[in-house]
């Protein structure tokens, strides 16, 4: 039996997104694993199609990692050539931005936030009010129009920006098995970590989150995720699981489960993603130190003498 919040790529369905020049399969591997407030697809793009019209989002943060494949990052007017264990960031309101695939495709992993717009919707007046009233309209589709606009001119590539960084060239954590990509890239909302486990060995120490929500793809290999339930938990019947994963399984771990996760390498290793948000308000806890991190602090403590409470005042 496969636990909740654990998907292989393979195992879902793709949705044909082509109109104009967009032209790609798209796979919402973080709605089949079950994520909320955070989510993750694949492109797979086309020889010579986009991703996406030309956009710039107003409040998400959206970190790209290519898979395969080559192509442009298109970016206010200038181009960026972009490769195999590329990571790209798109803050908040900055750059609009769109990806154009190369001769043999592109092939990339989409990680964002599901933010709440602050929008009221009236359906009977076909408006939407954000502030300002915005017209609303059955159609063209929005893809449509960014077709008709007409070819996207791609000049020759440019030095790529800093918001591009290469596995390769981030300096590592632990002897390089950890690489913080999103932080190099310069992301501010959402990190995106890059995890290289040799035989045997063990990630992070199983913990689990309050407020953070984080989603993990295996990359090569293969290995164990552990899910480790808190001792109240347990109580009442929930037991551990071992879940065995390899190349292109995605995890998710939405917070204030009170289970705990981890992963250990098999005899080939296992190299992953971990992609998060950062809440300064979020509490990390490690069942078998009995520790608690108050991350927005940077403050661990120990806790000697824990009560958990059970459904009734302790």
């Amino acid at each position: 039996m496969t636990p909740a919040g654990l998907v292989h790529w393979d195992d879902v369905e793709p949705l044909s997104l082509r109109r104009g020049p967009m032209q790609l399969d798209r796979i919402d591997l973080g709605e089949a694993a079950g994520t909320k407030r955070v989510g993750v697809a694949r492109l797979r793009i086309d020889p010579g199609g986009r991703s996406s019209p030309v956009h710039v989002e107003l409040d998400e943060e959206e970190i790209f990692y290519v898979l395969g494949g080559s192509g442009l990052l298109w970016q206010d007017g200038k181009t960026h050539e972009i490769g195999p264990r590329d990571c790209i960031v798109h803050r908040v309101g900055w750059e609009t931005h769109t990806l154009v695939a190369g001769p043999n495709g592109l092939d990339v992993l989409a990680f964002g936030e599901r933010t709440n717009a602050t929008a009221s919707y009236l359906p009977r007046a076909g408006v939407v009010r954000m502030g300002v009233t915005v017209e609303v309209k059955n159609e063209p589709h929005p893809w449509e129009r960014e077709a008709a606009a007409g070819q996207l001119e791609l000049s020759d590539p440019s030095p790529r920006p800093s918001t591009i960084v290469n596995v390769d060239d981030v300096d590592g954590e632990y002897g390089g098995r950890a690489k913080l990509l999103g932080q190099a890239a310069r992301s501010e909302r959402t990190g995106l970590n890059w995890i290289s486990l040799g035989a045997g060995e063990e990630g992070a120490p199983a913990h689990c989150h309050s407020a953070e929500e984080e989603i993990f793809v295996v990359l090569d290999g293969a290995g164990t995720l552990k899910l480790m339930p808190s001792p109240q938990q347990a109580r009442h019947g929930v037991n551990e699981e071992d879940a065995p994963v390899r190349a292109g399984h995605v995890v998710s771990r939405p917070p204030a489960t009170g289970i705990a996760h981890a992963f250990r390498a098999g005899e080939e290793g296992i190299t992953f993603l971990a992609y998060g948000t950062r809440e300064p308000n979020d509490i990390c806890y490690y069942p078998r130190s009995n520790k608690i991190f108050f991350r927005g602090l940077g403050l661990i403590a120990r806790l000697e003498d824990l009560d958990y409470f059970d459904g009734e005042p302790a």
